[in-house]
């Protein structure tokens, strides 16, 4: 089998980025979970911020940003339907991840992400910069929402019966703690808690970081493979990813979608605090 991706132009390494850097065909931004701790500090020349609370997320509700704020957000970055939009940011990409799969999920055509995230720019010394872009607006519109990529708790609940038939995987990407409900929060987080730990019942575990190596890139394909497929996870069946709060189980959704190929893979980014905080919604725990 070969090593390549299914889908190798998804994916830009640090070289290319900073050959790119005055293209005005391409956009690079960066999403952060907390931008006055990476952006601010100092960011890849000419990227705009997409914060991921402010920006990617609703402001009331516990919703993904909504068709016309997506319109209003590129925009005002100076995205049309002809930009190649890069994306990058902390934690290896997490929340760069969300967005690709929240961008995907209205129709944006052209995303990249930036293999190794921050952390591998700044283990190569590549250039930072604390200024801040300017860009002319665009006049682009989001598409209208593409829910085969997305799923629902009502969707997971249905379908939990195929989950123990095989007919549908479900993965959980949290650490394994975290699946077996003995913390109910990863450490990063260590306030942002379900009330009740576990994992939905039929999930497997297989950690979004076993599909990273260590400075942050995405393992090669036969590695990626032999990680879900030895757990089960194939092509031959849909599957949904998930974590806490949709953001890991994006970077999943990438790897199972883009990078192997898998045609229906779906995120539900409801996660463990909608499901873990559901009344009656079943739990399992070894």
């Amino acid at each position: 089998m070969s090593d390549a991706y299914a889908h190798p132009e998804v994916l830009v390494d640090t070289e290319w980025v900073n050959a790119h850097l005055k293209d005005p065909k391409v956009r690079v931004a960066e999403v952060d979970y907390d931008p006055a701790a990476n952006y601010e500090l100092g960011h890849v020349p000419g990227s705009v911020l997409f914060d991921w609370r402010k920006d990617i997320n609703d402001p009331i509700r516990r919703d993904l940003l909504g068709r016309e704020a997506l319109t209003s957000l590129f925009r005002h970055a100076g995205i049309d339907d002809g930009t190649t939009v890069v994306l990058y940011g902390d934690f290896n990409n997490w929340f760069a991840a969300f967005a690709f799969w929240t961008f995907k999920y209205y129709g944006v055509k052209d995303l990249r992400l930036m293999n190794g995230g921050r952390k591998k720019w700044i283990a190569e010394d590549r250039p930072l910069t604390k200024e801040l872009p300017s860009h002319p607006a665009s006049t682009f519109t989001a598409g209208a929402p593409d829910e085969k990529l997305r799923a629902y708790l009502d969707d997971v609940r249905r379908e939990l019966p195929h989950v123990k038939d095989g007919k549908l995987k479900l993965v959980d990407v949290r650490g394994p703690k975290e699946f077996t409900g003995e913390i109910t929060a990863p450490p990063e987080y260590p306030n942002e808690h379900a009330q009740r730990g576990g994992h939905i019942p039929g999930a497997v575990n297989i950690p979004w970081a076993q599909a990273v190596n260590d400075d942050g890139t995405f393992k090669g394909r036969r590695d990626l493979d032999s990680l879900y497929g030895g757990k089960g996870v194939t092509a031959a069946a849909p599957v949904i990813t998930y974590c806490r709060i949709g953001e890991r189980s994006s970077h999943t959704w990438f790897v199972l979608k883009y990078l192997l190929g898998y045609p229906d893979v779906r995120n539900y980014d409801g996660s463990w605090t909608e499901w873990g905080n559901q009344i009656r919604s079943p739990i399992e725990k070894p």
